[in-house]
């Protein structure tokens, strides 16, 4: 191979196979080998990255070849996105304002740094952060959608669970990751979260109230009474809350109502707007490109009249030339009237369909947008029936269970009354109906001068001479006034019969009188 040749010449030959097969691949790994820090991601694209758009690699190194591939890096440095949401509507129709703030960052399993790769390489933190805020907020409004304002201000836990479900899942989609979720406040521009935590107070100050009041065993019955009343007028006051609870949130629902209908109705406007401007730009591109095609006819039939014409003058006599000269006029004028009306005739079936497609949608979006304000119409009227009915029904049931409360302290003071009047009694049983009775007596004296209450007696006059005139001795008015002491009730027969010994300074029946009253009672019963 090298006879013939200088020395000098096959030292350099030599030289630089030496140069090409050793050296030089060894500069070309060394200039184009790429390692990966552990706080970025290797980025290799180009031809020969095996199955997907590009290869990523975290924490090792690959060799970039020159002229088909090149590489980047994408930063793993996390990034705070501060999300000020206001005015996010809840599941009961209350707008509430989530001020958080999220910390994410592109992920290192190999699909979230494919996702990675292919969405954000290239951007700059500015852009990152802009397209992560508008995913976070999407998905926060659609997580308060779902939730009750009680369940997001109590149940933080659920809450956050499924805010880092929806928001990783579709960050997910562009190569990010959650790593941190911190929600600073909830708040209301309604002033519910705050009525929520004053109704919880009051509630727990009441329940101690009520715990207080059981532990001390109130006897009284003036106290149960106030008691009673207390917690009648409590729910009272409490259930005029919740009626003007309920009718703010019936307001509010219809006010949210109406502007959804007229932002509704004004995006219809514009899409219809924007349909009518293309569906005109469409025909008349559609005109002109039909007068420039009949242009291009025209120009071409004059051009094939001109080559006729030199072929006529050429090969023919001036007769015949103006013969074939008027044929090919009359042919290009009737080509040219075909043109334009067919140009014309496309325009007006353009603008035919253009008109129908206008009414369609017209008359479509208005009877959608009434059978929804109908919708909405009526179930904010259900819902106000439901809530107006419930707040009702909690009402009365308070005032009921307020009013047993009260009879049953009531019944368990009497019960211990008794206790302690039957233990006081042990060694004397006989004296606990005597004073039962004595407690009684007022009552029924009372319910005996209802009897004669209402009688007018001015006087009582009694005429009377002085003398007896019935034979035993007395006069008119004695005789009255025995005879009304003998229309009474014996007091000891009345005690008697109801078991009680009256006290020694009423008197004592003789014996003969007492064993008359017991056989009379024996007869009767």
């Amino acid at each position: 191979m090298f006879l013939g040749m200088e020395p000098g010449t096959i030292a350099l030959i030599l030289a630089f196979l030496f140069f090409a097969l050793l050296i030089l691949p060894i500069i070309l790994v060394v200039k184009y080998y790429r390692r990966c820090p552990s706080n970025k991601v290797l980025v290799v694209f180009g031809k020969g990255v095996g199955g997907g758009a590009a290869k990523t690699i975290h924490g090792g190194a690959a060799l970039v070849w020159p002229l088909i591939q090149d590489y980047a890096y994408l930063s793993l440095e996390p990034i705070t996105v501060e999300i000020d949401l206001r005015g996010a509507l809840s599941l009961k129709n209350i707008r509430v304002n989530v001020p958080s703030s999220f910390t994410v960052g592109i992920g290192t399993s190999p699909d979230l740094m494919q996702n990675a790769a292919e969405r954000l390489l290239g951007l700059d933190d500015r852009q990152v952060h802009s397209q992560a805020a508008d995913i976070i907020i999407g998905q926060l409004r659609l997580v308060i959608a779902t939730m009750a304002i009680e369940q997001i201000n109590q149940d933080r836990e659920t809450f956050l669970k499924q805010i880092n479900d929806n928001v990783a899942s579709e960050l997910n989609k562009i190569g990010l990751e959650v790593i941190n979720v911190n929600i600073r406040d909830i708040t209301d521009e309604s002033g519910y979260i705050e009525a929520i935590g004053k109704r919880a107070a009051s509630e727990a100050v009441n329940q101690a109230r009520v715990e207080v009041a059981e532990q001390e065993k109130m006897g009284a019955t003036g106290e149960a009474v106030q008691n009673r009343e207390r917690v009648i007028k409590v729910s009272d006051e409490q259930a005029k809350a919740t009626e003007g609870k309920k009718k703010a949130e019936r307001d509010q629902r219809i006010a949210v109502a109406r502007l959804e209908a007229e932002g509704r109705a004004a995006e219809a406007a514009a899409q219809r707007q924007q349909e009518v401007a293309v569906a005109r730009e469409a025909a008349q591109t559609e005109t002109g490109r039909k007068e420039a095609d009949m242009q291009r006819r025209v120009q071409v039939a004059d051009y094939e009249f001109k080559a006729v014409d030199g072929e006529n003058t050429a090969k023919a006599q001036i007769a015949e030339r103006n013969a074939t000269l008027a044929e090919a006029q009359a042919e290009a004028t009737r080509r040219g009237e075909v043109a334009r009306a067919e140009a014309q005739r496309a325009v007006f079936e353009k603008e035919r369909q253009l008109e129908t497609a206008r009414l369609e949608k017209e008359v479509i979006v208005q009877e959608e947008i009434d059978k929804k304000r109908v919708e909405i119409e009526a179930e904010a009227v259900a819902e106000r029936t439901r809530r107006e009915a419930k707040g009702e029904a909690d009402a009365i049931l308070m005032k009921y269970e307020a009013e047993a409360e009260g009879i049953r302290k009531v019944l368990e003071a009497k019960a211990d009354g008794y206790n302690k009047l039957v233990a006081a009694c042990a060694e004397r049983p006989d004296i606990a109906p005597t004073l039962l009775l004595i407690e009684k007596m007022p009552e029924l004296v009372a319910e005996q001068v209802k009897a004669v209450q209402n009688l007018k007696i001015d006087k009582v006059t009694v005429w009377d001479s002085g003398a007896g005139s019935n034979g035993n001795g007395k006069n008119g008015t004695a005789g009255f006034l025995s005879s009304l002491i003998g229309a009474l009730p014996p007091i000891h027969e009345l005690a008697q019969q109801a078991g009680v010994e009256l006290p020694g300074y009423l008197g004592r029946m003789h014996k003969s009188e007492a064993e008359g009253l017991d056989a009379k009672a024996k007869t009767k019963a």
